[in-house]
């Protein structure tokens, strides 16, 4: 069982990594935390097509590896 939780655990985690990886950058480096960067803060740009998708797979694969880390731990 432990073997299966951590094989898991490193599946999703390189799955993480990718998903974030291939996100479009959505900072404009230090220049947009000077010039007005927060409005992203506020849901000014909403993301669309495949941004959204990736944001979603961000949030679910966030969500199932910490639960994972956390059953590895109670085991």
């Amino acid at each position: 069982m432990h073997t299966v939780l951590l094989v898991s655990l490193v599946i999703v985690s390189i799955a993480l990594i990718v998903v974030v990886l291939l996100q479009s950058s959505k900072s404009a480096g230090l220049s947009g935390a000077i010039s007005g960067g927060a409005e992203q803060l506020f849901g000014k740009q909403k993301a669309r097509g495949m941004d959204l998708i990736l944001h979603r797979a961000t949030i679910v694969l966030a969500i199932v590896f910490f639960i994972l880390a956390l059953a590895i731990t109670k085991i």
